[in-house]
């Protein structure tokens, strides 16, 4: 019994060590593609960015901080929150103030840093990588291997290698593009709990609409 509760004492003070903001190795930046959520899930909720009036291609997920093994997450933050215009003011690249809000509450009050700073991190991280034009310009669905898209981002950013890149796919889509960046936001190896290629070779890619 003894050494039970030694071990959950343990754990706890764990855990609560790892959800302490500001205490963590890296961030991932996470980038959407927007028309297969939009496929997935967000034409289903009636989702305003998947709106046929919108353009949205890649978009931010989050900046995620991110231990070697590991991450916190919804960290007990001083920061005060995001005020509805902070959030609706990330929609251009994050496709929904509802996202914004979300990205905040589980990620960004473990960073250590204000909504205001967190968001203005987010936005350098995600104008620091550059989004392939050619998914842009398909007209139809198409199916390719997931590593199709991780070539074209590496190819688009020279500074990226392999190990700094992750492509997710999720119910046949290719879901989500990882990359690996330091707390400076300049790119490093991921750790073994990001790397999760995609091996799909028929992916399914939906164009803007």
């Amino acid at each position: 019994m003894r050494a039970f509760l030694v071990f959950l004492f343990t754990a706890t003070m764990s855990l609560a060590e790892s959800n302490k903001p500001g205490v963590f190795d890296y961030y991932v930046l996470s980038l959407s593609w927007s028309p297969n959520w939009c496929a997935l899930e967000g034409d289903a909720r009636g989702s305003p960015q998947c709106d046929s009036s919108e353009d949205y291609g890649w978009v931010l997920h989050g900046l995620w901080p991110q231990f070697h093994r590991g991450w916190p997450e919804f960290c007990q933050s001083a920061e005060r929150a995001p005020s509805r215009r902070m959030t609706r003011e990330m929609t251009d690249i994050m496709g929904s103030s509802g996202l914004a809000w979300h990205q905040w509450r589980k990620h960004g009050t473990c960073t250590g840093l204000s909504a205001p700073a967190y968001y203005a991190q987010s936005r350098e991280a995600y104008a620091r990588v550059t989004r392939p034009e050619v998914f842009r310009k398909l007209k139809d669905p198409v199916q390719l291997p997931a590593s199709v898209v991780e070539e074209a981002f590496l190819k688009a950013n020279p500074s990226l290698e392999r190990d700094m890149v992750t492509v997710t796919c999720r119910e046949g889509h290719i879901q989500e593009v990882r990359i690996c960046l330091s707390r400076d936001l300049n790119p490093v190896p991921c750790g073994r709990d990001v790397i999760r290629d995609c091996r799909l070779k028929d992916a399914q890619f939906e164009p803007i609409r």
